[in-house]
């Protein structure tokens, strides 16, 4: 877990999902839930832990509700 410093979503919490090299690293926020790389320097590290390969947990920790998806054949039974 961490805090975004720098950048559009400065001031979200954000979960590091994967290291790309000793600079950057993957994250995902609740605003872009699309992982991207990121900067160390752009970041403030928490002492928490999420595994990131846990969705549920993830989504819990970031603030993200899920969707309902409606069909239309469900609308008419």
């Amino acid at each position: 877990m961490c805090i975004k410093k720098l950048g559009r979503d400065a001031g979200s919490k954000a979960v590091v999902t994967g290291v790309v090299d000793d600079r950057f690293v993957m994250i995902m926020t609740a605003t872009r839930q699309k992982e991207r790389k990121c900067n160390v320097s752009h970041l403030e590290f928490l002492n928490e832990t999420v595994d990131p390969k846990n969705k549920a947990q993830v989504d819990k920790v970031l603030g993200i509700k899920e969707k309902k998806v409606y069909s239309k054949k469900a609308a008419k039974a």
